[in-house]
């Protein structure tokens, strides 16, 4: 049986996760149960851009990560940036919020957004080309 398009799965294997081992995963929702109500509090004060996202994500005891020229880590384990363009009839458009992304360990990271409309936190295993990043949709 095949689920969508022939190649539908090959097609979009680079937008799965890695698997998390279970101390990862452990490990990636105690992370995770810290991060929500820091992400409520700052949604409820529509709070959602970037730097003010950064800023209270940080105070948890998070070090912003560092990378080099070519993409390699330096340290740290915590990424907050603007959302992802998306779409929408004839042009792009990039909504307001942040997305974030905690790498907890080499196998587990917990990635969440804050936006106008809503927010969430999950857990999951890193993204081959994207870290803990989900990748946008290739075509």
């Amino acid at each position: 049986m095949v689920d969508g398009a022939p190649h539908n799965g090959d097609n979009n294997a680079y937008r799965r996760s890695g698997e998390m081992s279970p101390a990862g995963a452990k490990e990636a929702q105690k992370e995770a149960d810290r991060i929500e109500p820091v992400l409520k509090r700052l949604w409820r004060q529509k709070k959602w851009d970037p730097k003010s996202v950064r800023a209270a994500l940080l105070q948890l005891g998070y070090e912003e990560e560092r990378t080099g020229p070519k993409g390699e880590r330096h340290g740290g384990n915590l990424t907050v940036r603007a959302m992802d363009p998306r779409h929408e009839a004839d042009h792009y458009v990039t909504p307001e919020g942040a997305q974030v992304g905690l790498r907890v360990r080499k196998d587990a990271c917990v990635t969440a957004f804050v936006q106008k409309t809503n927010y969430e936190v999950k857990t999951n295993g890193p993204f081959m080309e994207t870290g803990c990043f989900e990748p946008p949709s290739g075509h």
